[in-house]
Protein backbone atom coordinates (compact mmCIF):
# COMPACT_ATOMS: atom_id res chain seq x y z
CA UNK A 1 0.00 0.00 0.00
CA UNK A 2 1.21 3.49 -0.86
CA UNK A 3 0.83 6.00 1.95
CA UNK A 4 1.87 9.58 2.66
CA UNK A 5 2.78 10.74 6.17
CA UNK A 6 2.72 14.39 7.20
CA UNK A 7 3.80 15.91 10.52
CA UNK A 8 1.73 18.73 12.05
CA UNK A 9 -1.15 19.96 9.90
CA UNK A 10 -1.73 23.44 11.39
CA UNK A 11 -4.74 24.14 9.21
CA UNK A 12 -2.96 23.94 5.83
CA UNK A 13 -4.82 21.15 4.04
CA UNK A 14 -4.59 22.80 0.60
CA UNK A 15 -0.80 22.90 0.79
CA UNK A 16 -0.55 19.38 2.24
CA UNK A 17 -2.64 17.82 -0.52
CA UNK A 18 -0.78 19.79 -3.20
CA UNK A 19 2.54 18.64 -1.71
CA UNK A 20 1.48 15.00 -1.76
CA UNK A 21 0.44 15.34 -5.40
CA UNK A 22 3.73 16.98 -6.38
CA UNK A 23 5.80 14.45 -4.45
CA UNK A 24 3.97 11.57 -6.13
CA UNK A 25 4.74 13.12 -9.54
CA UNK A 26 8.43 13.29 -8.63
CA UNK A 27 8.31 9.66 -7.51
CA UNK A 28 6.38 8.55 -10.60
CA UNK A 29 3.32 7.51 -8.60
CA UNK A 30 -0.25 8.18 -9.67
CA UNK A 31 -1.26 8.93 -6.06
CA UNK A 32 -1.44 7.38 -2.60
CA UNK A 33 -3.99 5.19 -0.87
CA UNK A 34 -3.84 6.93 2.48
CA UNK A 35 -2.57 10.13 4.10
CA UNK A 36 -1.69 10.10 7.81
CA UNK A 37 -1.39 13.45 9.62
CA UNK A 38 0.34 13.40 13.00
CA UNK A 39 -1.82 15.94 14.83
CA UNK A 40 -2.37 19.69 15.22
CA UNK A 41 -4.83 19.15 12.41
CA UNK A 42 -7.02 22.13 13.43
CA UNK A 43 -10.48 21.04 12.29
CA UNK A 44 -11.84 24.58 12.68
CA UNK A 45 -15.39 24.92 11.35
CA UNK A 46 -16.04 28.52 12.34
CA UNK A 47 -14.70 31.36 14.46
CA UNK A 48 -16.27 29.99 17.66
CA UNK A 49 -14.13 26.85 17.38
CA UNK A 50 -11.05 29.06 17.76
CA UNK A 51 -12.02 29.74 21.38
CA UNK A 52 -11.34 26.08 22.18
CA UNK A 53 -7.93 26.00 20.48
CA UNK A 54 -4.79 26.42 22.56
CA UNK A 55 -3.29 29.28 20.58
CA UNK A 56 -2.98 32.93 21.74
CA UNK A 57 -5.94 34.93 20.39
CA UNK A 58 -3.87 37.20 18.15
CA UNK A 59 -2.46 34.18 16.30
CA UNK A 60 -5.71 32.27 15.77
CA UNK A 61 -6.67 31.66 12.15
CA UNK A 62 -9.57 29.84 10.52
CA UNK A 63 -7.33 27.90 8.12
CA UNK A 64 -8.78 26.01 5.18
CA UNK A 65 -10.40 22.95 6.79
CA UNK A 66 -13.84 24.58 6.61
CA UNK A 67 -13.83 24.19 2.81
CA UNK A 68 -13.65 20.40 3.20
CA UNK A 69 -16.14 20.41 6.07
CA UNK A 70 -18.69 22.36 4.02
CA UNK A 71 -18.24 20.17 0.95
CA UNK A 72 -16.76 22.95 -1.17
CA UNK A 73 -13.69 20.73 -1.60
CA UNK A 74 -13.20 16.98 -1.23
CA UNK A 75 -10.09 15.35 0.21
CA UNK A 76 -8.45 13.52 -2.74
CA UNK A 77 -7.68 10.41 -0.65
CA UNK A 78 -8.57 9.06 2.77
CA UNK A 79 -6.98 11.25 5.42
CA UNK A 80 -6.50 9.82 8.91
CA UNK A 81 -5.28 11.97 11.81
CA UNK A 82 -4.69 11.95 15.55
CA UNK A 83 -5.26 14.96 17.77
CA UNK A 84 -2.45 17.20 18.99
CA UNK A 85 -2.17 20.14 21.37
CA UNK A 86 -3.34 22.83 18.92
CA UNK A 87 -6.80 21.63 17.97
CA UNK A 88 -10.41 22.79 17.84
CA UNK A 89 -10.87 20.60 20.90
CA UNK A 90 -14.61 21.20 21.20
CA UNK A 91 -15.05 19.70 17.72
CA UNK A 92 -12.82 16.70 18.36
CA UNK A 93 -14.49 16.01 21.71
CA UNK A 94 -17.72 15.34 19.79
CA UNK A 95 -15.84 12.40 18.25
CA UNK A 96 -14.16 10.97 21.36
CA UNK A 97 -14.33 7.44 19.92
CA UNK A 98 -13.35 8.61 16.43
CA UNK A 99 -15.36 9.69 13.39
CA UNK A 100 -15.60 11.75 10.23
CA UNK A 101 -14.76 15.45 10.55
CA UNK A 102 -15.41 15.91 6.82
CA UNK A 103 -16.00 13.61 3.85
CA UNK A 104 -12.93 11.36 3.45
CA UNK A 105 -11.22 12.86 6.55
CA UNK A 106 -11.35 10.69 9.68
CA UNK A 107 -10.31 11.59 13.23
CA UNK A 108 -8.90 8.58 15.09
CA UNK A 109 -10.35 9.72 18.44
CA UNK A 110 -8.67 9.79 21.84
CA UNK A 111 -7.51 6.22 21.21
CA UNK A 112 -8.50 3.74 18.53
CA UNK A 113 -7.57 0.80 16.33
CA UNK A 114 -8.81 0.76 12.73
CA UNK A 115 -8.19 -1.29 9.61
CA UNK A 116 -7.61 0.21 6.21
CA UNK A 117 -7.17 -2.43 3.58
CA UNK A 118 -4.55 -4.85 4.91
CA UNK A 119 -3.14 -2.37 7.43
CA UNK A 120 -4.07 -2.43 11.12
CA UNK A 121 -3.52 1.04 12.59
CA UNK A 122 -3.47 2.05 16.28
CA UNK A 123 -3.59 5.72 17.29
CA UNK A 124 -3.24 7.80 20.46
CA UNK A 125 -4.11 11.49 20.47
CA UNK A 126 -2.85 14.31 22.67
CA UNK A 127 0.34 15.01 24.58
CA UNK A 128 1.68 14.02 27.96
CA UNK A 129 0.98 15.79 31.23
CA UNK A 130 1.60 13.80 34.40
CA UNK A 131 -0.77 15.78 36.67
CA UNK A 132 -3.73 15.16 34.33
CA UNK A 133 -2.96 11.58 33.35
CA UNK A 134 -5.21 9.81 35.86
CA UNK A 135 -7.91 12.46 35.89
CA UNK A 136 -11.27 12.27 34.13
CA UNK A 137 -12.19 14.72 31.41
CA UNK A 138 -13.94 17.31 33.56
CA UNK A 139 -13.75 20.06 30.91
CA UNK A 140 -17.04 21.73 30.04
CA UNK A 141 -17.85 24.36 27.43
CA UNK A 142 -17.06 27.19 27.40
CA UNK A 143 -13.58 25.99 28.32
CA UNK A 144 -11.64 27.91 30.94
CA UNK A 145 -7.98 28.71 30.20
CA UNK A 146 -6.69 25.58 31.95
CA UNK A 147 -9.37 23.41 30.32
CA UNK A 148 -8.30 24.49 26.83
CA UNK A 149 -5.01 22.74 27.71
CA UNK A 150 -6.14 19.79 29.84
CA UNK A 151 -8.66 18.65 27.20
CA UNK A 152 -5.81 17.43 24.95
CA UNK A 153 -3.71 15.78 27.66
CA UNK A 154 -3.46 12.00 27.38
CA UNK A 155 -5.47 9.99 29.89
CA UNK A 156 -4.63 6.70 31.57
CA UNK A 157 -8.04 5.22 30.76
CA UNK A 158 -7.44 5.55 27.01
CA UNK A 159 -3.97 4.04 27.30
CA UNK A 160 -5.29 1.26 29.55
CA UNK A 161 -7.63 0.20 26.77
CA UNK A 162 -4.85 0.20 24.16
CA UNK A 163 -2.69 -1.96 26.40
CA UNK A 164 -5.37 -4.67 26.43
CA UNK A 165 -4.62 -5.47 22.77
CA UNK A 166 -3.16 -8.95 22.39
CA UNK A 167 -2.63 -9.17 18.63
CA UNK A 168 -0.21 -7.54 16.21
CA UNK A 169 -0.74 -4.08 14.71
CA UNK A 170 1.10 -2.66 11.71
CA UNK A 171 1.17 1.09 12.32
CA UNK A 172 1.20 3.23 15.45
CA UNK A 173 0.42 6.96 15.37
CA UNK A 174 0.85 9.56 18.10
CA UNK A 175 1.29 13.31 18.17
CA UNK A 176 3.81 13.29 21.02
CA UNK A 177 7.03 11.30 20.63
CA UNK A 178 7.35 8.12 22.69
CA UNK A 179 9.54 8.90 25.67
CA UNK A 180 13.28 8.32 25.16
CA UNK A 181 12.88 7.49 21.46
CA UNK A 182 15.57 10.08 20.73
CA UNK A 183 18.26 7.73 22.13
CA UNK A 184 17.41 5.11 19.50
CA UNK A 185 18.25 7.31 16.53
CA UNK A 186 20.99 9.80 15.66
CA UNK A 187 20.58 11.85 18.84
CA UNK A 188 23.78 13.81 18.36
CA UNK A 189 22.50 15.16 15.04
CA UNK A 190 19.14 15.90 16.68
CA UNK A 191 20.82 17.84 19.48
CA UNK A 192 22.94 19.80 16.99
CA UNK A 193 19.79 21.06 15.29
CA UNK A 194 17.80 21.33 18.53
CA UNK A 195 20.35 21.95 21.28
CA UNK A 196 17.69 22.63 23.90
CA UNK A 197 16.40 19.07 23.48
CA UNK A 198 19.53 17.68 25.13
CA UNK A 199 18.76 18.68 28.70
CA UNK A 200 15.19 17.35 28.49
CA UNK A 201 16.42 14.12 26.91
CA UNK A 202 19.19 13.57 29.46
CA UNK A 203 16.77 14.17 32.33
CA UNK A 204 14.22 11.80 30.80
CA UNK A 205 11.61 14.50 30.15
CA UNK A 206 11.36 14.47 26.35
CA UNK A 207 8.28 12.77 24.96
CA UNK A 208 5.32 10.82 26.31
CA UNK A 209 5.60 7.81 28.64
CA UNK A 210 2.07 6.82 27.56
CA UNK A 211 3.11 6.61 23.90
CA UNK A 212 6.16 4.61 24.98
CA UNK A 213 4.08 2.07 26.91
CA UNK A 214 1.90 1.70 23.84
CA UNK A 215 4.89 1.20 21.52
CA UNK A 216 6.56 -1.33 23.81
CA UNK A 217 3.34 -3.30 24.20
CA UNK A 218 2.03 -3.26 20.63
CA UNK A 219 5.38 -3.30 18.79
CA UNK A 220 4.08 -2.07 15.42
CA UNK A 221 6.32 -2.22 12.38
CA UNK A 222 6.02 1.55 11.84
CA UNK A 223 5.38 4.44 14.21
CA UNK A 224 4.66 7.99 13.06
CA UNK A 225 4.67 11.15 15.21
CA UNK A 226 4.97 14.93 14.96
CA UNK A 227 4.79 17.67 17.67
CA UNK A 228 8.46 18.70 17.95
CA UNK A 229 8.62 20.19 14.44
CA UNK A 230 11.63 18.36 13.07
CA UNK A 231 12.31 15.24 11.05
CA UNK A 232 13.81 12.41 13.07
CA UNK A 233 14.01 8.67 12.50
CA UNK A 234 14.94 5.82 14.80
CA UNK A 235 14.75 2.06 15.03
CA UNK A 236 13.51 0.46 18.24
CA UNK A 237 14.72 -3.07 18.91
CA UNK A 238 12.31 -4.65 21.34
CA UNK A 239 14.88 -7.06 22.77
CA UNK A 240 16.57 -4.01 24.29
CA UNK A 241 15.45 -1.66 27.02
CA UNK A 242 16.28 1.95 27.76
CA UNK A 243 18.78 2.46 30.54
CA UNK A 244 17.05 4.63 33.13
CA UNK A 245 20.24 6.47 34.09
CA UNK A 246 21.60 7.36 30.66
CA UNK A 247 18.53 7.06 28.46
CA UNK A 248 20.46 4.89 25.98
CA UNK A 249 19.67 1.28 25.11
CA UNK A 250 21.18 -1.78 26.74
CA UNK A 251 20.76 -5.45 25.83
CA UNK A 252 18.03 -6.47 28.26
CA UNK A 253 14.52 -7.79 27.76
CA UNK A 254 12.05 -5.21 26.50
CA UNK A 255 9.43 -6.08 29.10
CA UNK A 256 11.59 -4.79 31.95
CA UNK A 257 10.17 -1.80 33.79
CA UNK A 258 10.93 1.64 32.34
CA UNK A 259 11.75 4.15 35.05
CA UNK A 260 10.40 7.64 34.47
CA UNK A 261 11.55 10.22 36.98
CA UNK A 262 10.15 13.42 35.56
CA UNK A 263 6.79 13.71 33.93
CA UNK A 264 6.62 17.26 32.60
CA UNK A 265 6.11 17.86 28.89
CA UNK A 266 7.40 21.00 27.18
CA UNK A 267 4.48 21.68 24.87
CA UNK A 268 5.66 24.45 22.62
CA UNK A 269 9.17 25.45 21.68
CA UNK A 270 10.45 27.88 19.08
CA UNK A 271 11.68 25.26 16.65
CA UNK A 272 14.11 26.03 13.86
CA UNK A 273 14.03 24.16 10.57
CA UNK A 274 16.54 21.44 9.80
CA UNK A 275 19.02 22.04 7.02
CA UNK A 276 18.78 20.46 3.60
CA UNK A 277 16.10 18.59 1.69
CA UNK A 278 15.76 15.31 -0.11
CA UNK A 279 14.42 15.41 -3.70
CA UNK A 280 10.98 14.31 -2.51
CA UNK A 281 10.89 17.04 0.11
CA UNK A 282 11.70 19.74 -2.40
CA UNK A 283 8.20 19.42 -3.84
CA UNK A 284 6.73 21.96 -1.48
CA UNK A 285 9.16 24.69 -2.55
CA UNK A 286 7.51 24.92 -5.96
CA UNK A 287 4.12 25.62 -4.39
CA UNK A 288 5.03 29.08 -3.22
CA UNK A 289 5.23 30.58 0.21
CA UNK A 290 2.39 29.42 2.49
CA UNK A 291 1.88 31.57 5.54
CA UNK A 292 1.37 29.74 8.83
CA UNK A 293 0.94 31.85 11.95
CA UNK A 294 1.78 28.93 14.22
CA UNK A 295 5.43 29.38 13.23
CA UNK A 296 5.86 31.84 16.10
CA UNK A 297 6.99 30.81 19.58
CA UNK A 298 3.64 30.39 21.29
CA UNK A 299 5.13 30.06 24.80
CA UNK A 300 2.26 27.90 25.90
CA UNK A 301 3.81 25.56 28.43
CA UNK A 302 1.27 24.61 31.07
CA UNK A 303 3.56 25.87 33.81
CA UNK A 304 2.59 22.87 35.94
CA UNK A 305 5.12 21.35 38.33
CA UNK A 306 6.67 18.04 37.40
CA UNK A 307 4.47 15.64 39.29
CA UNK A 308 5.15 11.95 39.72
CA UNK A 309 1.94 10.25 40.77
CA UNK A 310 1.62 6.70 42.09
CA UNK A 311 0.35 4.32 39.46
CA UNK A 312 0.35 6.96 36.77
CA UNK A 313 0.73 4.29 34.12
CA UNK A 314 2.09 0.90 33.54
CA UNK A 315 4.87 -0.04 34.10
CA UNK A 316 5.37 1.31 37.62
CA UNK A 317 6.95 4.77 37.87
CA UNK A 318 9.23 6.13 40.55
CA UNK A 319 7.60 8.63 42.87
CA UNK A 320 8.86 11.33 45.18
CA UNK A 321 7.13 13.76 47.53
CA UNK A 322 6.16 17.14 46.08
CA UNK A 323 8.59 19.99 46.66
CA UNK A 324 5.82 22.32 47.85
CA UNK A 325 2.99 20.36 49.49
CA UNK A 326 -0.39 22.08 49.04
CA UNK A 327 -1.77 23.94 52.01
CA UNK A 328 -4.93 22.66 53.62
CA UNK A 329 -8.03 24.54 52.54
CA UNK A 330 -9.59 24.86 55.98
CA UNK A 331 -12.89 23.36 54.75
CA UNK A 332 -14.50 21.33 57.51
CA UNK A 333 -15.13 17.62 57.10
CA UNK A 334 -18.86 18.19 57.65
CA UNK A 335 -18.97 20.59 54.70
CA UNK A 336 -16.92 18.22 52.53
CA UNK A 337 -19.36 15.42 53.33
CA UNK A 338 -22.12 17.40 51.60
CA UNK A 339 -20.27 17.46 48.27
CA UNK A 340 -21.17 15.00 45.48
CA UNK A 341 -19.10 11.81 45.28
CA UNK A 342 -17.34 13.11 42.17
CA UNK A 343 -15.59 15.73 44.34
CA UNK A 344 -13.96 13.08 46.53
CA UNK A 345 -10.18 12.88 46.32
CA UNK A 346 -8.87 9.57 44.94
CA UNK A 347 -7.93 7.17 47.70
CA UNK A 348 -4.49 5.60 48.03
CA UNK A 349 -5.97 2.34 46.76
CA UNK A 350 -7.28 4.05 43.64
CA UNK A 351 -3.84 5.47 42.91
CA UNK A 352 -2.02 2.17 43.43
CA UNK A 353 0.19 0.86 40.68
CA UNK A 354 -1.56 -1.33 38.13
CA UNK A 355 -0.86 -5.06 38.11
CA UNK A 356 1.97 -6.11 35.78
CA UNK A 357 1.13 -7.31 32.28
CA UNK A 358 2.51 -10.31 30.43
CA UNK A 359 3.59 -9.87 26.84
CA UNK A 360 1.03 -11.32 24.40
CA UNK A 361 2.26 -14.32 22.43
CA UNK A 362 0.58 -13.09 19.23
CA UNK A 363 2.62 -9.86 19.18
CA UNK A 364 5.84 -11.10 17.62
CA UNK A 365 7.39 -8.11 15.85
CA UNK A 366 10.93 -7.43 17.08
CA UNK A 367 11.64 -3.92 15.77
CA UNK A 368 9.76 -0.67 15.11
CA UNK A 369 10.75 1.98 12.57
CA UNK A 370 9.99 5.42 14.02
CA UNK A 371 9.56 8.58 11.95
CA UNK A 372 8.69 12.07 13.18
CA UNK A 373 8.06 14.88 10.72
CA UNK A 374 7.92 18.68 10.74
CA UNK A 375 4.96 20.96 9.99
CA UNK A 376 3.87 22.09 6.55
CA UNK A 377 6.07 25.07 5.68
CA UNK A 378 8.52 25.79 2.85
CA UNK A 379 11.95 24.20 3.22
CA UNK A 380 10.81 21.96 6.09
CA UNK A 381 10.87 18.18 6.19
CA UNK A 382 7.17 17.61 6.75
CA UNK A 383 6.22 14.91 4.23
CA UNK A 384 7.24 11.34 3.45
CA UNK A 385 5.71 8.89 0.99
CA UNK A 386 6.14 5.19 1.64
CA UNK A 387 5.14 1.83 0.20
CA UNK A 388 4.40 -0.54 3.07
CA UNK A 389 2.75 -3.90 3.64
CA UNK A 390 1.18 -5.55 6.67
CA UNK A 391 2.79 -7.79 9.25
CA UNK A 392 -0.50 -8.36 11.07
CA UNK A 393 -3.12 -10.95 10.22
CA UNK A 394 -5.76 -8.39 9.37
CA UNK A 395 -9.40 -9.35 9.82
CA UNK A 396 -10.47 -6.58 7.44
CA UNK A 397 -13.06 -7.56 4.85
CA UNK A 398 -11.55 -5.03 2.40
CA UNK A 399 -7.90 -6.10 2.34
CA UNK A 400 -7.68 -5.67 -1.43
CA UNK A 401 -8.25 -2.54 -3.50
CA UNK A 402 -10.45 -0.57 -3.51
CA UNK A 403 -9.77 -0.25 0.19
CA UNK A 404 -12.35 0.71 2.82
CA UNK A 405 -11.89 1.90 6.38
CA UNK A 406 -13.18 -0.78 8.75
CA UNK A 407 -13.62 -1.22 12.47
CA UNK A 408 -11.31 -3.56 14.35
CA UNK A 409 -12.92 -6.59 15.96
CA UNK A 410 -10.63 -6.75 18.98
CA UNK A 411 -10.81 -2.97 19.59
CA UNK A 412 -14.62 -2.97 19.43
CA UNK A 413 -14.62 -5.72 22.06
CA UNK A 414 -12.26 -3.70 24.28
CA UNK A 415 -14.42 -0.60 23.84
CA UNK A 416 -17.54 -2.52 24.85
CA UNK A 417 -15.76 -4.07 27.85
CA UNK A 418 -14.86 -0.57 29.10
CA UNK A 419 -18.19 1.05 28.15
CA UNK A 420 -19.37 1.23 31.78
CA UNK A 421 -16.49 3.61 32.65
CA UNK A 422 -17.43 7.20 31.87
CA UNK A 423 -14.30 9.21 30.95
CA UNK A 424 -15.95 12.36 32.37
CA UNK A 425 -16.81 10.94 35.81
CA UNK A 426 -14.52 11.24 38.82
CA UNK A 427 -12.83 9.22 40.07
CA UNK A 428 -11.79 6.98 37.19
CA UNK A 429 -11.91 3.39 38.49
CA UNK A 430 -8.47 1.89 39.13
CA UNK A 431 -6.89 -0.61 36.76
CA UNK A 432 -8.12 -4.07 37.78
CA UNK A 433 -5.48 -5.92 35.83
CA UNK A 434 -5.12 -7.84 32.61
CA UNK A 435 -6.79 -11.04 33.85
CA UNK A 436 -9.92 -9.15 34.96
CA UNK A 437 -10.39 -7.44 31.61
CA UNK A 438 -9.47 -10.50 29.56
CA UNK A 439 -12.66 -12.41 30.35
CA UNK A 440 -14.81 -9.33 29.69
CA UNK A 441 -13.12 -8.69 26.35
CA UNK A 442 -13.46 -12.32 25.24
CA UNK A 443 -17.20 -12.22 25.93
CA UNK A 444 -17.55 -8.96 24.00
CA UNK A 445 -15.48 -10.32 21.12
CA UNK A 446 -17.97 -13.13 20.74
CA UNK A 447 -20.77 -10.52 20.62
CA UNK A 448 -18.91 -8.51 17.94
CA UNK A 449 -18.36 -11.65 15.86
CA UNK A 450 -22.01 -12.64 16.01
CA UNK A 451 -23.62 -9.22 15.59
CA UNK A 452 -21.18 -7.25 13.44
CA UNK A 453 -18.69 -9.51 11.65
CA UNK A 454 -21.20 -12.13 10.52
CA UNK A 455 -23.69 -9.47 9.47
CA UNK A 456 -21.09 -7.52 7.43
CA UNK A 457 -21.30 -4.37 9.53
CA UNK A 458 -17.58 -3.78 10.06
CA UNK A 459 -17.12 -1.17 7.32
CA UNK A 460 -17.08 2.36 8.73
CA UNK A 461 -20.16 3.99 7.19
CA UNK A 462 -19.80 7.18 5.17
CA UNK A 463 -22.15 9.00 7.51
CA UNK A 464 -20.51 12.39 7.97
CA UNK A 465 -22.87 15.12 9.14
CA UNK A 466 -22.21 18.79 9.79
CA UNK A 467 -22.65 19.57 13.49
CA UNK A 468 -21.95 23.32 13.43
CA UNK A 469 -22.30 26.12 10.90
CA UNK A 470 -19.39 27.13 8.69
CA UNK A 471 -17.55 30.40 9.48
Amino acid sequence: MRIAVEGCGHGTLHAIYASVKKTCQIQGWDGVDLLIIGGDFQAVRNSLDLNAMSVPPKYRAIGDFHEYYSGHRLAPFLTLFVGGNHEASNHLWELYYGGWVAPNIYYVGAANVLNYGPLRIAGLSGIWSGPDYRKPHSERLPYAFNEVKSIYHQRELDVRKLLQLRTQVDVGISHDWPRKIEWQGDYEQLFRFKPYFRSDAESGRLGSPAARYMMDRLRPKWWFAAHLHCKFSAVVHHDQKIDASSGKTSSLQADAIHTVKDMHNTEDINLESELGQSPKEEAFSSLGNVRNDDEIDLEMDDGEPDASEPGVAEPTLETKPPKNPPKTSGVSSDLRAQLPASFTRPTAAAAAAAPPMSHPEAIVNRSTEFLALDKCLPNRRFLQILEIGPISESSSTTSTAPYRLTYDKEWLAITRAFASINPTTSPIPPNKGESHYRSLIEAEEAWVEENLVKTNKMVVPDNFEMTAPVL
